[in-house]
């Protein structure tokens, strides 16, 4: 029994914003049923690397404690069977481009007639409205258009392509599970459904906490390495002689005092108390020359578990999954599989004082619960077989 224990999600999402975010409910107990097409697989089925039953590990991931149904949206059937389920869920979540749901018959105003009180979320690249609302983008487009890759370069260089899918996730998944999750409270207390329509790139934007509001308020525009955090001070990232890299965010007087007596620099703390652009530039090579004269080994040696300036070093991802802190925090977990072995995942974040998560199985086969599904809904066995044999599930 997790916290959302009753709460019923049908998915009908894809590739990493919806998954992700209906992961997030499932984990906390949520009831959670991805509507797939056998004709038209979910991309992230198919990315390596893949587990030894041929899945790809990805897909276990985004997927785990969901079950599946395939269903061809594009026969009526498939519409009866939607909206006979919809009559027994709480919410649902798409991810279709504008108005194909519509076309469908599997809107917001056409569910909503079967169940008055439905909460109902699409998530898309640049949301309902707008010149671009009919228009395709991934990630890198989203953050692009938000105004934040234009300042999260180094000057002379090309916007960095990120590792995470800041935009899908932190703007599409994050925003969704909010706003979802507000819609709930708020049917609880008026009975009334609601509509959510979550633009990545609007979520993107909104991001720009820092910046953007500096220059909405104050003119300030952002620019690359001229901003207090994204390297137009010392706050950065400094390579060791080995080639490795540690993160330094000594801003406040006592961490950066830290810093240049760990360093063996203890005169530089004057230097980079000053406020004007030559000795901060100065603090920042100085800082840059010192870093390069021992080895990674060396540095980790120095800013060791006692150290509290605010200096850390850049890990690889293995070496995350073995950090003491995020072991104590047993952000690795072991989800169970249908042979009865396991699976290595990463455990949600989200930690409460009275209930744990829930980790039933890892993501599965394409419409795997179809059968199951459709038994507890009522139909019988034979007009699952008729389907069958009419295509409705291919």
């Amino acid at each position: 029994m997790g916290m959302l224990s009753g709460l019923k999600i049908l998915d009908f999402s894809t590739l990493l914003p919806g998954p992700y975010a209906t992961m997030m409910f499932a984990d906390m107990g949520a009831d959670v049923l991805r509507v797939e097409s056998a004709s038209r697989i979910d991309l992230v089925r198919e990315m390596p690397p893949f587990d030894k039953d041929g899945l790809s590990a990805a897909h276990g991931y985004l997927n785990r404690s969901k079950r599946s149904v395939t269903l061809n949206l594009k026969q009526a059937e498939s519409v009866d069977i939607i909206q006979s389920l919809v009559a027994n869920y709480d919410i649902v979540i798409e991810q279709f481009r504008p108005g194909v749901m519509a076309r469908l018959g599997l809107d917001y105003e056409a569910l909503k007639k079967v169940k008055p009180d439905l909460i109902y979320c699409s998530i898309t690249g640049y949301g309902q409205t707008g010149p671009y609302r009919n228009r395709p983008g991934h990630d890198n487009n989203y953050l692009a258009t938000a105004g934040i890759m234009e300042y999260s370069r180094r000057k002379g260089q090309a916007p960095p392509t990120m590792g995470v899918q800041i935009a899908d996730v932190a703007g599409g998944s994050m925003h969704a599970v909010v706003g979802i999750l507000a819609a709930v409270v708020h049917r609880e207390k008026t009975g009334e459904g609601q509509y959510i329509d979550i633009s990545m790139t609007d979520a993107a934007f909104s991001l720009n906490a820092l910046s953007g509001s500096g220059y909405l308020a104050g003119g300030v525009e952002p620019k690359p390495e001229e901003m207090t955090l994204n390297g137009g001070t010392f706050y950065d990232f400094y390579e060791t002689q080995d080639g490795r890299y540690f993160s330094v965010g000594s801003i406040e007087p006592p961490f950066k005092k830290l810093l240049c007596e760990a360093v063996g620099k203890p005169e530089l703390f004057e230097v980079g108390m000053r406020e004007n652009a030559a000795d901060q530039a100065r603090f920042k090579q100085e800082i840059t020359a010192v870093f390069l004269t021992r080895n990674y080994e060396d540095w980790l040696a120095v800013f060791g578990e006692d150290f509290e300036g605010c200096v850390e070093p850049v890990l690889t991802y293995a070496e995350a999954c073995d950090h003491p802190q995020l072991q104590a925090r047993g952000m690795v977990v072991d989800v169970p599989k249908t042979d009865g072995s396991t699976q290595r995942q990463m455990a949600t974040p989200i930690k409460f004082s009275s209930v744990g998560p829930v980790y039933r199985h890892v993501g599965g086969n394409v419409g795997a619960h179809t059968e199951e599904v459709l038994l507890e809904q009522g139909f019988s066995a034979q007009q699952i077989v008729e389907w069958q044999e009419q295509g409705v599930f291919s």
